[in-house]
C-alpha cells in the first residue's frame, strides 16, 4: 500500500528505512466509492490525501450549478483544497471520486508533527508545494492565452491515460469550454493525424 508513496518521496528526497516507517505511521489509509466524496465546500478540509489508486477531481459550482473542475487527481498524485488545509477556513472546492479509488490521507496535525519527527519531510513538502505553484500558475496562464487546442494538447500530456477514462464532459469543464467544442477539437486532432 505503501510502495507507491514511498517512490513519490524518494523521487524529491531520501529517506532511511526508520524514516520511511516513521512516516507510514501518519498516514491513514481510505477507499473511496465512485461518485463519493471526500471534502465538500464549506467543510474544513482536515487532510491532503495522496492518490493510489482510481482518479478524484476537485471542483467548484457557480451560482448558476456550473462544475468548472480544477484538478484531477490520478495515482502517486496528490489533492486536497490546500487553503482550508492550511488556514482552517472552509473549503471552497469540492473532492469526489470519478472512480473507485485509494487514498492514504494525512491530517495537518499529523503532517506537523510528521515534519518535526522526519526532517527530510520538511524539505519533501516543501519541493512539493513549489512544483504545485508552478503547475497552478503555467494553468493560470494557459487558460488565459492558450487555445482550447493547446489546453487540450497539455491535458493529454499532464494525464496521458485519462481522456479514456472520465467523460468528455468532466474534460471539458477542466478546460473551460464546452463539451460540443472539445468533440470538434478531438475530431480536427485525429483529422490531422
Amino acid at each position: 500500500m505503501f510502495d507507491l508513496l514511498r517512490a513519490h518521496i524518494e523521487r524529491r528526497v531520501s529517506l532511511t528505512e526508520e524514516g520511511f516507517r516513521r512516516c507510514t505511521s501518519y498516514f491513514t489509509h481510505k477507499r473511496i466509492r465512485k461518485r463519493q466524496f471526500l471534502l465538500q465546500e464549506g467543510e474544513i478540509c482536515r487532510h491532503i490525501a495522496f492518490v493510489t489508486a482510481g482518479c478524484l477531481r476537485a471542483y467548484t459550482v457557480d451560482h448558476k450549478g456550473g462544475e468548472h473542475v480544477i484538478q484531477f487527481a490520478v495515482a502517486d498524485w496528490w489533492i486536497s483544497d490546500l487553503s482550508s488545509y492550511l488556514t482552517g477556513a472552509p473549503a471552497t472546492y469540492t473532492i469526489d471520486a470519478l472512480q473507485d479509488s485509494e487514498v492514504l490521507l494525512l491530517e495537518r496535525t499529523a503532517r506537523d508533527t510528521l515534519l518535526e519527527t522526519v526532517p527530510a519531510m520538511e524539505r519533501f513538502f516543501r519541493l512539493l508545494q513549489e512544483a504545485n505553484y508552478i503547475a497552478t500558475h503555467r494553468r493560470l496562464s494557459d487558460s488565459l492565452s492558450a487555445s482550447a487546442e493547446e489546453r487540450y494538447v497539455t491535458f493529454l500530456k499532464t494525464y496521458p491515460n485519462l481522456a479514456e477514462q472520465i467523460s468528455q464532459g468532466h474534460i471539458a469543464s477542466y478546460l473551460g469550454i464546452t463539451p460540443q467544442s472539445l468533440s470538434r477539437i478531438r475530431r480536427e486532432m485525429t483529422r490531422k493525424r
